[in-house]
């Protein structure tokens, strides 16, 4: 059995090819362009291999609904020329395969997911943030991803100011000081003037940054009650989560009890942003075992 996985990414695609145990056989990776030509460069690389099945982890927002007659459309997206797309459907149509559709991160909750039951972590349920150029989350429970009506949009949960925070507009051009707009990677550039890269670890921006995404961890903690929230994406740092954990010991302040927090907090279990590759190959083999 081959599978193929594709992480959609709005800076590059990543394609991988892989087998029921989810080892990686072959990828590639190319810019993301337009949706013409990338999605030509998908379907390319795919014709190579006899694959089975496929699973697609995406950028959005997208239509999961089945009944809808937009299933697999990457819908009202600020991607330049992507909005209204049938991604699903033009795969469908030149590779003939079944094919799973989900955003990029549920594709990247359920890698880790899968991570945590092969390697005997006994979990039931997983949150995955990725904070990067954007922030998005996805949530299994049972194996089973959160939304029907729609995906998860976790980025766009609204905040609790930091004090020393209060100039700062906020950067999300529909929410201003959602937590896309106060912590993804964009930020640094309008707080400080330079890249998240070149900021000193010890700058008084990563406290504030920990107590926001703190405050998204209390909410699903106390909404979904998770084993475990995983935060990746290029923000996501070992100095940040240890800021993250104490601020959310004092924001819960003992109202529910949470695990070891080294082991609630963490960043992702599958190294070289793996987890979308890993979580593909999953759903792919799942769909068709169905």
């Amino acid at each position: 059995m081959l599978v193929g996985s594709v992480e959609a990414g709005g800076t590059k695609f990543v394609c991988a090819i892989g087998d029921e145990d989810y080892r990686v056989k072959d990828s590639t990776k190319f810019p993301t362009t337009t949706p013409e030509e990338t999605l030509d460069k998908v379907v390319k690389y795919f014709e190579k291999f006899n694959i089975d099945a496929l699973s697609i982890a995406s950028f959005g927002p997208l239509e999961i609904k089945k009944n809808s007659p937009k299933y697999g459309y990457i819908t009202n997206t600020p991607k330049p020329h992507w909005s209204d797309t049938d991604f699903v459907g033009y795969i469908q149509r030149k590779l003939k395969i079944p094919i799973f559709w989900t955003t990029d991160v549920n594709g990247s909750a359920y890698g880790e997911y899968v991570m945590s039951t092969l390697t005997n972590e006994k979990i039931n349920s997983l949150v995955y943030y990725t904070i990067g150029t954007g922030v998005g989350g996805g949530a299994i429970i049972n194996g089973e991803f959160v939304g029907s009506a729609g995906h998860p949009e976790m980025g766009h949960v609204l905040l609790k100011r930091h004090p020393d925070d209060l100039d700062f507009e906020g950067i999300c051009p529909f929410h201003k000081d959602c937590l896309e707009g106060l912590v993804s990677g964009p930020t640094f550039e309008a707080r400080l003037h330079k890249n998240g890269k070149d900021v000193s670890l010890d700058d008084p921006v990563w406290d504030i940054m920990a107590y926001y995404i703190a405050q998204a961890a209390m909410q699903v903690s106390l909404i979904l009650r998770p084993d475990k929230i995983v935060f990746g994406g290029g923000v996501a740092n070992k100095s940040l989560l240890r800021k993250v954990r104490l601020e959310l010991k004092t924001m819960i302040n003992d109202y529910l009890p949470l695990p070891k927090l080294e082991n609630y907090i963490t960043l992702p279990a599958i190294k070289n942003n793996g987890s979308a590759t890993l979580g593909n190959f999953a759903l792919a083999v799942k769909l068709l075992r169905a």
